[in-house]
Protein backbone atom coordinates (compact mmCIF):
# COMPACT_ATOMS: atom_id res chain seq x y z
CA UNK A 1 0.00 0.00 0.00
CA UNK A 2 1.35 3.57 -0.96
CA UNK A 3 0.11 6.84 0.38
CA UNK A 4 1.20 9.99 -0.73
CA UNK A 5 0.89 12.83 1.82
CA UNK A 6 1.92 16.64 2.19
CA UNK A 7 0.19 18.15 0.07
CA UNK A 8 -3.21 19.28 1.89
CA UNK A 9 -2.60 20.77 5.20
CA UNK A 10 -0.19 23.46 5.48
CA UNK A 11 -0.61 24.45 9.45
CA UNK A 12 -3.07 24.21 12.25
CA UNK A 13 -3.05 26.78 14.93
CA UNK A 14 -3.89 26.14 18.49
CA UNK A 15 -4.52 28.92 21.29
CA UNK A 16 -3.63 28.18 25.12
CA UNK A 17 -3.36 29.93 28.32
CA UNK A 18 0.03 28.93 29.53
CA UNK A 19 2.21 28.67 26.76
CA UNK A 20 5.20 27.47 28.63
CA UNK A 21 3.04 24.47 29.65
CA UNK A 22 2.29 23.76 26.10
CA UNK A 23 5.52 23.98 24.58
CA UNK A 24 6.69 20.92 27.45
CA UNK A 25 3.85 19.49 26.71
CA UNK A 26 4.06 19.33 22.65
CA UNK A 27 8.23 19.66 22.92
CA UNK A 28 7.91 16.24 25.20
CA UNK A 29 5.41 14.37 23.11
CA UNK A 30 7.10 15.36 19.81
CA UNK A 31 10.30 14.31 20.86
CA UNK A 32 9.08 10.97 21.42
CA UNK A 33 7.61 10.76 17.93
CA UNK A 34 10.49 12.51 15.66
CA UNK A 35 13.58 13.96 17.99
CA UNK A 36 14.76 15.81 14.66
CA UNK A 37 11.89 18.36 15.09
CA UNK A 38 12.99 21.41 16.32
CA UNK A 39 10.51 23.77 17.51
CA UNK A 40 11.17 27.79 17.34
CA UNK A 41 10.22 30.11 19.64
CA UNK A 42 8.41 34.24 18.55
CA UNK A 43 6.96 36.49 20.78
CA UNK A 44 4.19 34.99 22.44
CA UNK A 45 4.08 31.75 20.13
CA UNK A 46 6.42 28.88 19.34
CA UNK A 47 6.24 26.72 16.09
CA UNK A 48 7.08 23.32 14.67
CA UNK A 49 6.81 21.94 11.73
CA UNK A 50 3.08 22.81 10.79
CA UNK A 51 1.99 23.50 14.60
CA UNK A 52 1.31 26.85 15.46
CA UNK A 53 0.78 27.84 19.22
CA UNK A 54 0.06 30.86 19.99
CA UNK A 55 -0.50 32.63 24.19
CA UNK A 56 -4.55 33.63 24.48
CA UNK A 57 -7.75 33.22 25.20
CA UNK A 58 -8.04 29.54 23.97
CA UNK A 59 -11.65 28.99 21.86
CA UNK A 60 -13.20 26.03 21.35
CA UNK A 61 -12.84 26.24 17.54
CA UNK A 62 -9.16 25.13 15.53
CA UNK A 63 -7.36 27.08 12.40
CA UNK A 64 -6.86 24.96 9.53
CA UNK A 65 -5.33 26.49 6.43
CA UNK A 66 -4.70 24.22 3.38
CA UNK A 67 -2.25 24.79 0.96
CA UNK A 68 -2.96 26.25 -2.26
CA UNK A 69 -1.39 26.19 -5.47
CA UNK A 70 -1.54 29.94 -6.69
CA UNK A 71 -3.31 32.87 -5.76
CA UNK A 72 -6.25 31.66 -8.68
CA UNK A 73 -6.84 28.85 -6.37
CA UNK A 74 -7.18 30.81 -2.82
CA UNK A 75 -9.73 32.88 -4.88
CA UNK A 76 -11.23 29.93 -6.34
CA UNK A 77 -12.12 28.47 -2.38
CA UNK A 78 -12.98 31.77 -0.99
CA UNK A 79 -15.90 31.74 -3.68
CA UNK A 80 -16.73 27.80 -3.26
CA UNK A 81 -17.10 27.82 0.47
CA UNK A 82 -18.91 31.08 1.23
CA UNK A 83 -21.66 29.81 -1.57
CA UNK A 84 -21.21 26.26 0.27
CA UNK A 85 -22.28 28.38 3.32
CA UNK A 86 -19.21 29.24 4.86
CA UNK A 87 -19.26 33.25 6.59
CA UNK A 88 -16.44 35.11 5.57
CA UNK A 89 -13.33 35.70 7.41
CA UNK A 90 -11.16 37.67 5.40
CA UNK A 91 -11.33 38.31 2.02
CA UNK A 92 -8.44 37.05 -0.13
CA UNK A 93 -5.49 38.82 -0.09
CA UNK A 94 -2.07 39.47 0.65
CA UNK A 95 -0.75 39.12 4.64
CA UNK A 96 1.79 40.46 6.40
CA UNK A 97 3.02 37.41 7.77
CA UNK A 98 6.03 36.90 4.95
CA UNK A 99 6.22 38.58 1.97
CA UNK A 100 4.28 37.01 -0.51
CA UNK A 101 1.78 35.29 1.58
CA UNK A 102 -1.84 35.56 -0.20
CA UNK A 103 -4.71 33.65 2.03
CA UNK A 104 -8.41 34.26 2.68
CA UNK A 105 -10.06 32.88 5.80
CA UNK A 106 -14.04 31.58 6.13
CA UNK A 107 -15.82 30.18 8.53
CA UNK A 108 -17.35 26.38 8.73
CA UNK A 109 -20.89 26.07 9.91
CA UNK A 110 -19.29 25.12 13.19
CA UNK A 111 -17.51 28.29 13.74
CA UNK A 112 -13.76 26.50 12.94
CA UNK A 113 -11.72 29.18 10.97
CA UNK A 114 -10.51 27.89 7.64
CA UNK A 115 -7.61 29.02 5.38
CA UNK A 116 -6.45 28.53 1.88
CA UNK A 117 -3.09 30.02 1.24
CA UNK A 118 -0.24 30.48 -1.08
CA UNK A 119 3.09 31.46 -0.03
CA UNK A 120 4.35 32.71 -2.84
CA UNK A 121 6.91 31.72 -5.61
CA UNK A 122 8.89 29.30 -4.01
CA UNK A 123 10.56 25.90 -4.74
CA UNK A 124 10.01 22.54 -3.26
CA UNK A 125 11.67 19.80 -2.17
CA UNK A 126 9.25 17.43 -3.05
CA UNK A 127 5.49 17.85 -3.65
CA UNK A 128 4.64 15.49 -1.30
CA UNK A 129 6.07 11.98 0.19
CA UNK A 130 5.45 8.97 -0.35
CA UNK A 131 4.71 6.32 2.23
CA UNK A 132 4.72 2.67 1.34
CA UNK A 133 3.11 -0.10 4.31
CA UNK A 134 3.49 -3.47 3.99
CA UNK A 135 0.17 -5.02 5.04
Amino acid sequence: MELRIGRLIDHVHIVVRDLAAARQFHEAGLAALNPDLALRDGPGFFTVDELFVSEGEPLSHIHLAFQAPDRAAVDRWHAAVLQAGGRDNGAPGERSYHPGYYAAFAYDPDGNNIEAVFHGPHARSADSITVTADL
